[in-house]
């Protein structure tokens, strides 16, 4: 039997009388554990990061064979994977025995979604530590990345195109599997934000939500896909609420897109002209109602 013990979070006291001796007791319970008990802790490599708990029917399922996707192929459990040096706060956990699944809040990834991380990809540090220092590349890297991943699978909450090859190694297959299914199994390739997110080693947001407001504004709206080509700069985002494509150069596009087989790169113009088929241009996505797409610029040299 799986047992679930609870972390009390310090930080959230309630104020209600009842609430107040709930926590007491809580807070007696956790302050009540041995040394060896911790409420941190740091990755040590790239670590899958879900939105369940139950990483063995995601990766090996009843048969053991089977990677967990819905009926695009996806594995709608995916957050997203954390680089070396996330911290995590512990809120909870899932004690299996020989490792345990802890429930746990993430500075770099607050998008109101319960968080759920494997305890062999972790390193538990009693006291808080310092966050992840986080450094934009230089432009000349961010491209050596983005240029690797052209040809990767898209995957769903992928932001760490080589895969994490622990994930076979922890959830090892009961038999043989193909070299697709492999890929799937490691979470090898990355979604739309992801592309950017491990080509800036998380210097950008991970999700398309904070992306449509990341930056400064570029205004397009009533331009035509050439004008709108024009005054695009390198690395710009083309965006909106769930999908991202990137300027590459003056005539290029990149994007990790479910629906052209993973990272391409496309004409811009052409790539422009696609999205206004069924989206309108305009200065502020948050302003704005309808299909509409935004162009946001963040990165100056």
């Amino acid at each position: 039997m799986i047992k679930y013990r609870y972390f009390a979070p310090m930080k959230k006291i309630p104020t209600s009388s009842a609430k107040i001796l709930i926590t007491i007791i809580v807070l007696m319970r956790a302050f009540s554990v041995t040394s060896q008990d911790f409420y941190y802790a740091v990755a040590t490599g790239p670590t899958p990061v879900l939105n369940s708990p139950d990483f063995e029917a995601v990766f090996g399922g009843s048969d053991g064979l089977s990677v967990k996707t819905d009926n695009s192929g996806l594995i709608r459990e995916m957050e997203f994977i954390a680089l070396p040096g996330t911290v995590f706060e512990l809120i909870g956990e899932f004690d299996h025995g020989a490792y345990k699944i802890f429930k746990v809040e993430c500075k770099e990834y607050e998008y109101g979604t319960e968080l759920f991380v494997d305890s062999r990809f972790v390193e538990l540090k009693e006291k808080r530590p310092g966050e992840r220092f986080i450094a934009l590349p230089k432009k000349e890297d961010i491209y050596k990345l983005l240029d690797k991943a052209v040809g990767n699978r898209y995957c769903w909450g992928g932001n760490y195109n080589d895969g994490v090859q622990k994930l076979v190694e922890l959830y090892q297959p009961k038999g043989n599997i193909s070299d697709g299914k492999k890929n799937e199994w490691m979470l090898t390739g990355c979604d739309c934000s992801g592309l950017m997110y491990e080509a800036t080693n998380g210097f950008t947001p991970r999700n398309t939500s904070k992306l449509i407001s990341y930056g400064e504004a570029v205004e397009i709206a009533g331009l035509s896909a050439e004008e709108i080509a024009a005054k695009c700069k390198p690395l710009d985002m083309i965006v909106w609420n769930g999908h991202v494509i990137y300027v590459y150069d003056e005539k290029t596009s990149i994007q990790s897109s479910l629906s052209r087989g993973g990272v391409i790169k496309l004409d811009l113009v052409e790539t422009i002209q696609d999205v206004m088929n069924s989206r309108q241009p305009v200065n502020d996505y948050n302003s704005s109602q309808g299909s509409r797409f935004v162009i946001r610029r963040w990165f100056t040299e």
